[in-house]
């Protein structure tokens, strides 16, 4: 067991890791849902293989699922058996073969077997991604290995997980600074030039330069090199082939989808748009949410009030509001998998 000895500080940003089975994608063939207050697990067929009984489920990954009785947190497979007692106070998924949880004020690491193979004293830790994991000491952010072994001192005023080999930090003052990418030996291998940066998907990162309000975003490769210039008013990351961009401002531009070369596929007509998975994408049209294809066609023709990205076929959605709303899986052609009781 490995520690890491580092002083427990402020907080920042703890709910960074909060997990809400609404807006993530499912995996592992099952999916949880909920109904009147317990959750339980349906298969792609709707018919409910693990009955409601907890107080909360997450989604499966790697095998497992967080589940959370008796007011603590634990694992599950696929059978409903509880692999990992309900221990903890905050349980996370797992991400390759680990997984982040609290206990008794402490946050740590543990393989599937429930055995805690690094213990940590940071204020706050994260899962791994690309092989490394982020943590919070004070309101600075490093990274530690698998091993447990700080690999970048926590120096950074903000930080993410790696992608595709590199991560995206800040540099300088937190509220003026500038964002870069650095490799996992600390490089700053494409300059801190940036008012706002994300993550690279399909080797490319959507990039901001100027301010929030009147700034413009692009799109660079792994050396920083604009292979779409900075010009939209927003762009959000490549998925399928596809990125989202808003032309106009915050509240009464429209969304659209361009290619790879930064050309136009879909104009921007819409309210809100997300990204494509399995291809469809969910859209916002006059205050409800639809599914449009490729071509931008609206597929699926109903007024969700929360809609959700499609995972093995099915998506999660919400009809009739919010909170007093009905939930509902949906599959691709918009017929009703599963609808939770009214």
């Amino acid at each position: 067991m490995i520690k890491l000895n580092l002083k427990r500080k402020f907080v920042l940003a703890a709910a960074a890791l909060t997990i809400s089975f609404t807006v993530t994608k499912a995996q592992d063939g099952l999916f949880p849902f909920e109904e009147k207050g317990k959750y339980g697990f349906i298969n792609q067929s709707g018919k409910v293989i693990i009955t409601g009984q907890y107080s909360f489920a997450d989604q499966f990954y790697e095998g497992l699922a967080v589940v959370k009785e008796s007011g603590k947190k634990g694992f599950i497979d696929k059978s409903g058996k509880m692999v990992i007692a309900a221990q903890f106070d905050e349980a996370y998924k797992f991400k390759d073969g680990l997984a982040v949880v609290k206990k008794e004020g402490k946050w740590k690491y543990i393989d599937k077997t429930g055995k805690v193979v690094i213990e940590s004293n940071a204020d706050y830790t994260y899962n791994f991604n690309d092989g490394a994991a982020r943590f919070q000491k004070g309101l600075k952010f490093g990274y530690i290995d698998k091993t447990g072994k700080e690999i970048l001192p926590a120096t950074f005023e903000a930080a993410y997980d790696f992608s595709e080999g590199l991560a995206r930090v800040k540099t300088g003052n937190f509220k003026t600074g500038k964002w870069g990418y650095i490799d996992k030996t600390g490089k700053m291998v494409i300059a801190a030039n940036y008012d706002d940066a994300f993550e690279f998907k399909d080797g490319l990162a959507n990039v901001r330069v100027g301010n929030e309000a009147t700034g413009k975003y692009g799109f660079i490769d792994k050396a920083g090199k604009w292979v779409i210039e900075a010009q939209f008013d927003k762009a959000n990351q490549f998925s399928e082939g596809l990125a989202s961009f808003r032309a106009g401002n915050f509240k009464t531009g429209k969304w659209g989808y361009m290619g790879k070369t930064g050309k136009m596929v879909i104009n921007p007509k819409f309210d809100q748009a997300m990204p494509f998975s399995e291809g469809l994408a969910c859209v916002k049209i006059d205050g409800t949410w639809k599914y449009i294809d490729k071509t931008g066609e609206v597929v699926i023709d109903k007024d969700f009030s929360f809609p959700s990205d499609f995972k093995n076929d099915m998506a999660f959605v919400k009809i009739g509001g919010l909170r007093a709303g009905n939930s509902a899986y949906i599959d691709k052609k918009g017929g009703f998998v599963w609808q939770g009781a009214k």
